[in-house]
């Protein structure tokens, strides 16, 4: 039974520590340094179609003009939009309060890391549901957009977001 127990808490105490610190934004910054992106790599990231979710329908009802979008593509895409945000709204809710009742949890001393890892596997389904439910407002956002205005939409991602790398100035060197 000890045995189990200290396997449990050495557990909990690993997941705490692990996710303490690469949820650090030093680290985080650090991580996509190396990896070339940035301090906003995840966000430079998710304007991809097989990214992390960008706000790809709301650039492509930004530039409706240029993308030569019909009425029908522009109502279809504003529906995915306000769906998706109807469906997260609530769910950012859920997972901003976790996160508040797990930074309290941290506060007691000793820390009921029991307590703390249940909170961060409830906080983590709710943010894979965020995912799936970005994925699925992308996938349906690309299937309203033809081959030509897909491809002229990453066009224009790409000029945005190296107009706003300039913004943003010069990245810091790597040694």
């Amino acid at each position: 039974m000890k045995k189990v127990r200290s396997f449990i808490v050495g557990s909990a105490i690993l997941t705490v520590a692990t996710g303490a610190v690469m949820s650090s934004p030093l680290v985080t910054f650090a991580q996509n340094e190396s990896a070339g992106k940035g301090g906003f790599g995840q966000r430079a990231r998710m304007h991809r179609f097989s990214g992390g979710g960008a706000p790809l329908i709301s650039i492509a009802l930004k530039h409706r003009s240029e993308l030569n979008l019909s009425n029908e593509q522009v109502a279809g895409l504003e529906k995915i939009r306000t769906h998706y945000q109807d469906q997260s709204a609530p769910l950012h809710q859920q997972v901003r309060g976790i996160e508040g009742e797990i930074s309290q949890l941290r506060q007691q001393s000793p820390a009921n890391l029991i307590q703390i890892k249940e909170k961060i596997e409830q906080s983590e389904k709710f943010r894979s549901e965020l995912r799936y439910l970005r994925e699925e407002a992308l996938e349906n956002g690309k299937s309203i957009l033809t081959a030509a205005q897909k491809d002229q939409l990453k066009s224009l991602v790409g000029s945005e977001h190296r107009e706003f790398r300039k913004r943003q100035g010069p990245t810091p060197k790597q040694s």
